[in-house]
């Protein structure tokens, strides 16, 4: 177990910025953590990042607990926000030495190297970091980050104002670091990149509203849906299929027929042959998936209502 919260909560000045927080996150897991503006993601992450105490609940990060142990928690984690935060007067390679001497790196000079190298950076070792442009700067600050190889990564919105080749270079960190077996904590605005990179996510705004794979809520709030492409409108024939027992709905878009199923591998065929045999000419068979951004404005939309 990564991380582990039981009625987490932090108030400031009154006002509650996280609210009885409980969440388990498995090791090796890419977790998203969703919610608008204001909703008290980075907040939750200074909180298990040991960067400031909450106001009640409790919570472990890597087996330590939080309020109890955290140099050892900011020890064994990596942070990763979405401003870097470097010494823009000091080299590349400065900054990482002082990193590593903070984080007692064994072999700093070896490990300053390393990722200087891995990164691209090697060439600009000695130039200062307020000649960096955006993305180097981000990539000098994933190196800090792995600079003490930690098992738990907190990434805070990474990709907030990056340019497209920046924002791919942290997706592809990501994915690496994904294989390295590590567990990560990301907060993020962009849904794509969240569909592609996590196993799980919660939705969050204050409290918990939600925590599934992308592919479980797609079920929850939408169920799975084929969608029969037709060579003629569709309407005429959403009787065929709407008396199935299996069938949950069916509507007509169009030239489409689109049928809300539980199991369309098993039912898929008998629903084609039915099709077929009253004479209904198929174009192509697919299955209509809901993005990310369907899901988690449905989920915000209901909460509203």
């Amino acid at each position: 177990m990564s991380i582990q919260t039981e009625n987490l909560t932090k108030k400031f000045n009154g006002v509650t910025a996280v609210d009885r927080l409980t969440l388990t996150i498995d090791e090796g897991e890419v977790f998203g953590f969703l919610g608008p503006n204001g909703a008290g993601k980075t907040t939750t992450v200074r909180l298990l990042t040991s960067l400031i105490a909450p106001t009640s609940g409790r919570a472990t990060v890597l087996g330590y607990e939080v309020g109890r142990d955290d140099q050892d928690i900011r020890r064994h984690v990596g942070l990763l926000t979405e401003t870097p935060g470097l010494y823009d007067r000091l080299s590349a390679w400065k900054n990482l030495t002082i990193y590593g001497r903070l984080y007692e790196v064994p072999d700093v000079p070896g490990q300053v190297e390393k990722y200087l190298r891995l990164l691209g950076l090697w060439k600009r070792r000695n130039d200062p970091a307020g000649t960096f442009s955006k993305g180097m700067k981000q990539k000098l600050a994933i190196a800090r980050t792995l600079l003490h190889e930690p098992r738990l990564l907190f990434l805070d919105e990474p990709t907030a104002a990056l340019d497209p080749e920046a924002a791919k270079l942290v997706r592809d960190f990501i994915v690496e670091v994904k294989g390295q077996g590590r567990t990560i904590f990301l907060t993020t605005h962009n849904l794509e990149e969240a569909d592609k990179l996590c196993d799980r996510i919660a939705i969050f705004k204050t409290q918990l509203k939600v925590v599934d794979s992308v592919a479980g809520l797609r079920g929850q709030l939408y169920g799975r849906q084929v969608v029969f492409h037709l060579a003629e409108p569709a309407a005429p024939h959403v009787s065929i299929l709407q008396t199935r027992p299996y069938v949950q709905r069916v509507e007509a878009n169009d030239n489409k027929l689109v049928v809300a199923v539980d199991d369309p591998e098993r039912h898929n065929p008998e629903m084609i042959r039915r099709l077929v045999a009253a004479g209904v000419n198929i174009q192509f068979v697919g299955e209509l998936r809901h993005t990310l951004e369907d899901i988690y404005l449905q989920l915000v939309q209901d909460e509203q209502n």
